[in-house]
């Protein structure tokens, strides 16, 4: 087991972290989960409304989901079950009051306050996604009352495009006082100059520009690490060679941060093996759709997963083939 200690800071005093369990104030203004009524791609608006958040309590740890942003993404056999005829795709997307013909991915960077620690999962686009509407983490975590300055770590579960955007910031590290954790496969894959002339080449380029320069700054991880006392990574490989998802537990209380296992809260669940345009190796993603969400399923705990719909936690109940997903209410409020 790769154990690890980082350094403790007392961020923000304990006004700072109360924040995340009530409505959010600053400068007068108050608050709760933000929502926007504008579509996504109404640019002008967003810009102008403060980005959803929603905080809640883990135990002694606070919590906070951050929308990074959210977008139309197209037709969605093209990117769910896309060894399926676009006929049953649509069909049960439908059965689940949805439409067939285009689908809506949104992005859920997570903060979690330990007391001692202040850990950032996953970064978002950062600027290059802020002409579309995306990028926003900084601004949600701003509403909440925390600074870049503030993270002490950053986890990357792992180094796709939307979760290491917002790494870099004109050119400089986005956190300037975080250390770094992610999986050391994922890492040595995407590193890798074997990338090259690949279909991987553009993540490769993307984790030199975003990732290769914080590595001095980084702990490379695998399967077990402890990144805090009761934060715990977990393999969960298919979706990239490395990646990773995590077990948070405190006074009594869990969470599982699935990060991309699953990525649809119907397509993905309801059928846990229909292959996804985005999964690089799909009989190993399938695979640990299967296994990730069979513990939740059996253990009844919450997860939190980066491109379910907003706030983003919720917990699955086995249902034929695969799994429904039931949005969080106040189960942590009490």
């Amino acid at each position: 087991m790769a154990q690890f200690e980082l350094g403790r800071r007392t961020l923000l005093g304990s006004a700072g972290a109360g924040l995340l369990a009530a409505p959010a104030i600053l400068g007068g203004r108050a608050f709760a989960q933000v929502s926007t009524s504008q579509p996504a791609t109404d640019t002008q608006m967003t810009a102008k409304t403060p980005p959803d958040i929603h905080g809640f309590k883990v135990g002694d740890y606070h919590v906070l989901v951050i929308k990074d942003g959210a977008r139309p993404s197209g037709k969605p056999n093209e990117t769910f079950g896309t060894n399926q005829s676009a006929e049953d795709v649509g069909a049960l997307l439908q059965d689940n009051f949805l439409p067939a013909d285009n689908f809506v991915n949104s992005f859920s960077p997570t903060l979690i306050d330990t007391g001692s620690d202040v850990v950032l999962f996953d970064t978002g686009f950062g600027a290059a996604g802020r002409g579309q509407g995306n990028g926003r983490l900084a601004e949600g975590m701003a509403v909440a009352g925390y600074r870049p300055e503030d993270v002490t770590i950053v986890v990357l579960t792992h180094l796709h495009g939307d979760h290491i955007g917002g790494l870099m910031e004109d050119g400089k590290p986005a956190f300037p006082n975080a250390r770094y954790i992610t999986g050391q496969k994922e890492y040595d894959f995407w590193a890798s100059t074997e990338r090259a002339g690949t279909a991987a080449e553009g993540g490769h380029k993307a984790v030199l520009a975003n990732v290769k320069p914080l590595a001095d700054k980084m702990t490379f991880v695998g399967d077990n690490a402890t990144v805090v006392p009761g934060i715990t990574g977990m393999a969960a490989f298919g979706h990239s060679p490395g990646h990773m998802i995590y077990n948070v537990e405190s006074a009594g209380r869990r969470l599982v941060l699935t990060a991309d296992t699953a990525n649809h809260y119907v397509l993905s669940l309801q059928r846990p093996d229909w292959e996804v345009k985005f999964d690089m190796d799909k009989q190993a993603a399938a695979a640990s759709r299967r296994k990730v969400f069979d513990m939740i399923a059996t253990d009844k705990v919450a997860f939190l997963g980066y491109h379910m719909p907003f706030p983003s936690v919720g917990y699955a109940e086995k249902l034929d083939t695969g799994y429904r997903f039931v949005p969080k209410t106040y189960q942590f409020d009490i």
